[in-house]
């Protein structure tokens, strides 16, 4: 039987002309599993657990159009650690979409900035007309499930033992409508909170999933919008679920003009909302228009502020018109609620960073370290390096390891703590996975784990304790 065609399909997407589609971005298509890898220096004999990665990563050359990070197929990577050994496998993400293209050998759906859907004739009527699903952004286990986070939308459930993808998942309708790629998972009580956006008024919904993974919370609207707005990430407190509601606006009508989805507008300022976990009134402080991506923790201060450190962009490059160059910096909010006041100071001195993480035992609690990823300037040129920001002494540490860094993720030992990542060389495009001291980070890695395949830089991780 011949395969379907449509003569409206987007021409293919020039791989080398994209800089997210070559070098140490370009797609990954083989899958493996690996043990015995290669070790330089001493794994520690008492830490046992997984690292998982997901990222941006086209199972076919994408046709139409590709933007990173919205586009691209989800892939799992996985740096297990027992015994002083280490093991590695990766598995795509196989959406509905996915498969299809598998069983057809080429890419069907286009980029979502593109604007095609296939057609029934080519796809049938239960895909006809829908976009790619893509959870491609993070990776979360909760409740007993693991989770392919995507944005916005519902996630897909793997099996923990072999990453194959089962199916796209609820949590009890928790995530009926869709789910932030960034929920948290609150260390006191073991609760997985998450806030949706949707195109549709109310605009945005929260909700809660409980330890055990049943739903405690059913998705509940969060009013105070006049507009679907992206935002990408939240924060958590022992109080508060906290938004900030920068003005990067979903305008459907320019889209299907040929124009962006997203529109950032900054007349409309920011606006920050505080989300009583008890249910009662929402509270929103308006400021000026800056951007953020992603949030590092939130805690409740004694004398009844809210504390908020993020990462803070003048405004999100790609989506807006203007030509000064956004430096983004660490920042902390102070956000006070019976005053509705927000105060907004600079911590440490690195620009150019992104990526925070802390230690996860901490969120919603007062924390000391965050780890981003950023620049350094050295005997070299600038070159890519983790940072290890002291938020009480305003101090920054680097280490710079010479390839392409990705998110630092804090692993929690027994009597001794880490930071993890995987980095590549941007030279031999070899992968290794780095372990760092959480005491003394900047003195470098204690064991470096070559992996036998390259992994596309991506986005988010997980550390998962145990076999």
């Amino acid at each position: 039987m011949p395969v379907p065609t449509d003569p409206h399909r987007p021409a293919p997407v020039d791989l080398a002309a994209n800089p997210h589609l070559c070098g140490v971005f370009a797609p990954q298509r083989d899958e493996v599993d690996v043990v015995d890898l290669p070790v330089h220096g001493e794994l520690p004999a008492e830490l046992v657990g997984s690292y998982l990665r997901n990222g941006p990563n086209p199972r076919f050359d994408p046709i139409g159009s590709f933007v990173y990070p919205l586009d691209g197929d989800g892939m799992v990577h996985r740096v297990h650690i027992a015994d002083g050994r280490a093991s590695y496998s990766n598995r795509f993400v196989r959406t509905s979409m996915v498969t299809l293209e598998e069983e057809r050998g080429e890419a069907i759906w286009s980029g979502i900035t593109d604007g095609y859907t296939p057609p029934a004739s080519v796809v049938g009527d239960d895909l006809a007309g829908t976009m790619r699903d893509l959870p491609d952004i993070n990776v979360v286990r909760h409740g007993g499930r693991l989770m392919a986070m995507a944005e916005s939308a519902q996630p897909y459930r793997l099996d923990p033992a072999t990453l194959a993808t089962l199916d796209k998942e609820s949590c009890d309708g928790a995530m009926a409508g869709g789910s932030t790629a960034h929920p948290k998972v609150d260390p006191s009580t073991g609760e997985l909170v998450l806030f949706n956006y949707l195109l549709e008024a109310p605009y945005l919904t929260w909700s809660v999933v409980a330890p055990d993974g049943t739903v405690l919370r059913a998705p509940t609207p969060i009013s105070g919008l006049d507009k679907p707005l992206m935002i990408h990430d939240m924060a958590l407190t022992r109080r508060y679920i906290v938004l900030f509601a920068n003005p990067l606006v979903f305008d459907l009508a320019a889209a299907m003009a040929g124009g962006s989805v997203l529109s950032w507008q900054p007349d409309r300022g920011t606006r920050v909302a505080l989300i009583p976990r008890d249910g009662s009134a929402i509270g929103w402080i308006d400021t000026d228009a800056f951007w953020v991506w992603h949030f590092a923790n939130a805690y409740d201060d004694a004398d009844g502020t809210v504390v908020i450190d993020y990462v803070e962009h003048d405004y999100p490059a790609g989506f807006a018109t203007e030509t000064t160059p956004s430096v983004p910096t660490l920042k902390r909010a102070r956000v006070d609620p019976i005053a509705g006041t927000i105060v907004r100071t600079r911590v440490g001195e690195c620009t150019g960073i992104e990526f925070p993480r802390v230690d996860d035992r901490l969120l919603t609690r007062e924390h000391r370290c965050i780890a981003t990823v950023g620049a350094a300037h050295g005997d070299s040129g600038v070159v890519e390096s983790l940072w290890f920001h002291d938020v009480r002494t305003g101090t920054d540490t680097a280490w710079s390891p010479g390839v392409a860094i990705g998110e630092p993720i804090y692993i929690p030992g027994d009597g001794h703590d880490y930071w993890g990542a995987i980095g590549t060389d941007p030279q031999t495009l070899l992968s290794r996975f780095y372990l760092l001291s959480a005491e003394a980070p900047g003195d470098g890695p204690l064991a470096t784990i070559d992996l036998p395949i390259r992994v596309p830089q991506g986005l988010h991780g997980t550390w998962v304790a145990g076999d």
